[in-house]
């Protein structure tokens, strides 16, 4: 009998190699994210290789009893230690029957896509994403093109730690060769970009460096590539379009090269961040605003999914009314946003993050950070003569922060969320004021985005990926009210002592 996984052992003992290791808060919301560790880290490992084991045959256990059949697609993100918690989930899922078909390194979208060029129901992309080295983690889904959610991810955690495993065996293996070649030509096989674009192509040194500019190039704009070498140590930044180092670096080579865009693109390359011409970093909401503008225009009364982080401009902007696009505000998290786009048949969703979801004509309903990148550069190429900051500048004018986050411990950042849902609750309920004024609206969703009466709004909610808060907030009024609804939303937060510091503030 294969043993019951634990969930804390050790380093470097006997039980380590011996006992599959599984931390139960590794199980997210939408996918799974365990620190693996490092050489020379101080903080202890959340899984072993046994432990991946056991969540393939976890996961193969799972995608049986769905009534779904046992074929499934893999794929590895480029990190030292992925390949082998790949073999190693490999080996789990054969155990529970699975032929599995094997894309070799990839991006998580070409997972997504060889779904579909495969004809196979589900799907297990090893990645840590944009997380810090040290990190690992399963994207999962078993019915394309969505993938897990809250439902799949808590029936697998206690498949998992249980070890109610069904290990039928008779599982398979094949590696499909040269797939980065169908991924391409799926992309590239399509009219030219007709404007002549200088485009910078930001990787991090993460695994789109093996694609973006290719595909870019493919397109028939100039590519200025910057750190698109594979590096696994991730020597300049991390590959995460959301961070300001990322799109500092981005800024600084847009400006050095007279490019007319800079996209960037995270660890895994579902993800594309964007800066115009002038080094200016446009937040991903205000880029699908654009975006959404763009495609409604050419799709009239589209509807949209945009997650709680996003501006309030999709609400208010009269270019989407007059086209009259409808938006629907729903929960952060890629597997949430797709599910929605799915279910409302919206032509796009879009997320803070910059996880991009669109359906027919322009995409499959996954997230693809190039799939995302060549939606702007025809946004740009349906208006020559315009630039990325002129187009930036027709949306009406708000003042927003960046996605900050606050230290908060997995095992009571939900409690913490609760807590400051209810305090604002009870401030409306009281007819207090938030900010200086009274709360014109709460969006409890997904954690809770306090409206005041002038349109100002903060965002409070829990990280679904690591031991953060998530606090954001935007003003259509000026900087000034900006602060004063960041200051409110803090106050609140700073009655919780488990709530730590900040990664940026504004």
């Amino acid at each position: 009998m294969y043993p019951t996984p634990r969930p804390s052992l050790a380093p470097n003992t006997y039980e380590f190699e011996s006992v599959p290791l599984v931390r139960p808060t590794g199980f997210r919301e939408y996918d799974a994210r365990w620190w693996f560790g490092h050489p020379g880290s101080p903080k202890p490992p959340e899984l072993n290789l046994m432990g991946v084991q056991a969540l393939g045959m976890g996961l193969g256990t799972l995608i049986g009893r769905m009534g779904v059949k046992k074929e499934i697609v893999t794929g590895h993100d480029f990190r030292s230690y992925s390949s082998a918690i790949k073999y190693a989930l490999i080996t789990g899922l054969m155990a529970a029957g699975c032929k599995v078909h094997d894309i070799g390194l990839a991006m998580s979208p070409m997972a997504y896509f060889a779904q579909f060029a495969l004809d196979v129901p589900a799907v297990a992309m090893v990645t840590a994403s944009h997380n810090d080295n040290g990190w690992t983690g399963v994207k999962m889904g078993a019915q394309r093109p969505v993938t897990f959610g809250p439902d799949e991810m808590g029936q697998l955690r206690d498949i998992v730690l249980a070890g109610d495993f069904d290990l039928a065996g008779g599982g398979s293996y094949a590696f499909a060769a040269d797939f980065p070649e169908t991924y391409i030509r799926d992309l590239v096989t399509r009219p030219k970009i007709g404007r002549k674009l200088k485009v910078v192509a930001a990787c991090g040194n993460g695994t789109a460096g093996a694609f973006a500019p290719r595909i870019l190039e493919a397109l028939g704009v100039e590519v200025v590539p910057l750190d698109t070498e594979l590096d696994h140590t991730f020597p300049n930044y991390n590959p995460n379009p959301e961070d300001m180092e990322m799109l500092h670096a981005m800024a600084a080579a847009v400006k050095a090269h007279g490019a007319d865009v800079g996209l960037g693109f995270d660890g895994d390359g579902d993800r594309c961040g964007v800066v115009d011409e002038n080094g200016g970093e446009i937040f991903a909401d205000k880029i699908g605003a654009m975006l959404a503008r763009d495609l409604s225009g050419l799709h009239p009364n589209a509807t949209f999914v945009v997650d709680v982080k996003s501006t309030g401009i999709f609400l208010t902007d009269p270019v989407l009314l007059a086209n009259g696009a409808k938006t629907d505000y729903w929960k952060t998290g890629h597997s949430y946003i797709k599910r929605r786009v799915k279910d409302l048949n919206a032509l796009a969703g879009f997320e803070k993050s910059g996880h991009f979801f669109f359906n027919a004509p322009v995409g499959r309903g996954y997230d693809d950070g190039l799939v995302t990148a060549i939606a702007v550069l025809d946004m740009l190429d349906r208006n020559p003569g315009r630039s990325m900051s002129a187009l930036y500048s027709d949306l009406p004018k708000t003042w927003g922060s960046p996605t900050m986050s606050p230290h908060c411990e997995d095992e009571v950042k939900y409690g913490i969320v609760d807590k400051v849902v209810a305090r604002f609750e009870d401030i409306k309920a009281r007819g207090e004021t938030v900010a200086g004024q009274p709360i014109r609206d709460l969006v409890t969703v997904n954690g809770v985005r306090v409206v005041s009466a002038d349109g100002t709004w903060g965002l409070v909610r829990a990280s679904s990926n690591k031991p953060e808060l998530v606090v954001v907030v935007e003003s259509p009024v000026s900087e000034a009210r900006l602060r004063e609804m960041f200051a409110a939303v803090d106050g609140v937060l700073r009655e919780n002592p488990e709530v730590g510091a900040y990664n940026q503030t504004i």
